[in-house]
């Protein structure tokens, strides 16, 4: 049987076994130190290329922050005055509906006498609608129609 041994014996310039043992080891460690190095400074550039990414998303970011806050500023002034607008209309409403419910007994007695509800409408500051609601509710056309109404209330036959 042939031995490891035996056929190191029989190479030119032998050496013993232990010393091709002691080449392996540091040829292996060589080796493996080499791809070591190899892939950590693989690592190390993937590494700054992700942080020099992220540097430059930030940089963005931070950009579009300014000139969020920058319209945000030009926007300010507009916004306090929509405020003011928006607390001026709540308090007029919660005072009674501003200058229009002033003018209903006007309207009211414009319709007794007869007033059609374009009069009412320029005169009182009523909208179309509620010109033709005061109409129809207080005016002289209302009170011609209350006996056929009654009429036809007292005798449902009639109907």
């Amino acid at each position: 049987m042939v031995t490891i041994q035996s056929l190191i014996s029989r190479l030119p310039g032998s050496l013993p076994l232990e010393d091709l043992l002691l080449a392996g080891r540091a040829a292996f460690l060589v080796f493996f130190f080499v791809l070591a190095a190899f892939t950590f400074a693989r690592w190390r550039r993937a590494a700054e290329r992700t942080s020099a990414h992220a540097a430059e998303q930030l940089t963005r970011v931070l950009e579009r922050l300014e000139s969020l806050e920058a319209r945000f500023a030009q926007l300010e002034p507009r916004l306090s005055v929509l405020g003011e607008q928006i607390e001026a209309s709540s308090k007029a409403a919660a005072t009674g509906g501003g200058a229009t419910a002033h003018n209903y007994p006007v309207a009211i007695r414009l319709a007794r006498a007869g007033a059609q509800p374009d009069e009412l409408v320029a005169n009182c500051g009523l909208n179309r609608q509620e010109a033709e609601l005061v109409a129809r509710l207080h005016g002289r056309d209302r009170d011609a129609q209350r006996p056929a109404r009654g009429a036809a209330r007292s005798h449902p036959a009639a109907a």
